[in-house]
């Protein structure tokens, strides 16, 4: 049973596609979680070029760390969507896969074009921060 709290205002638009702040019981162990990127278990970045598949794998990389700590993607706090871009159809591109992947769990997210990211060929991290009681 996930102890997040989504919280909206009706004083900022409703056009946004989640939630606007979040809280988390004191009582919460909080995970944060490092930026889950599109690499196989080998440490290979896959789907290169490929900006849609490399934020399906960033998902599933965050839902297996997720998953050691405890915790799934409902448990999420807050999400950062980091794409090495100019373009924003990219950023659009990949936000879309991430807010596919939550689906009704429509935490606090913050999506930013960035200029590279820290493996060769990589184009798109997920860092989460996600709260659990024990």
């Amino acid at each position: 049973m996930t102890v997040v709290s989504l919280i909206r205002s009706d004083s900022l638009a409703p056009s946004a596609p989640y939630a606007y702040a979040s809280t988390a019981p004191a009582d919460a162990r909080l995970v944060f979680l490092a930026g889950a990127c599109p690499i196989d278990a080998h440490g290979e970045v896959t789907a290169r070029g490929d900006i849609a598949a490399q934020a399906r794998l960033c998902v599933d990389n965050l839902q297996v760390a997720l998953d050691a700590a405890g915790a799934t993607l409902g448990d999420v706090l807050s999400t950062r969507v980091l794409v090495a871009t100019t373009r924003q159809i990219d950023l659009v591109t990949a936000w879309n896969v991430v807010r596919e992947a939550f689906g009704e769990h429509d935490a606090p997210s913050t999506l930013v074009g960035v200029t590279v990211l820290g493996y060769p060929n990589q184009l798109v991290e997920v860092e989460a921060i996600a709260a659990v009681r024990d």
